[in-house]
């Protein structure tokens, strides 16, 4: 299982990488904060110091008919 699936690549991502070294992942659902965690201290090579997680649900699509 592959927890970390891509980097979130964005303006507002960019910014916080350069100006507050934070850094957004889309991770695995299942995955828990000690995973998240492990996961990209041994990809990158890091220390994480903190991890903060939000789960986004998809817009609802409004169709007319």
């Amino acid at each position: 299982m592959s927890i970390l699936i891509k980097p979130i690549i964005t303006e507002k991502a960019t910014a916080d990488s350069e100006l507050n070294n934070k850094y957004a992942f889309v991770v695995d659902n299942k995955a828990n904060k000690i995973e998240i965690k492990d996961a990209v201290e041994s990809a990158y090579g890091v220390s994480v110091t903190k991890v903060r997680t939000i789960n986004v649900r998809p817009d609802r699509k409004t169709r007319y008919t």
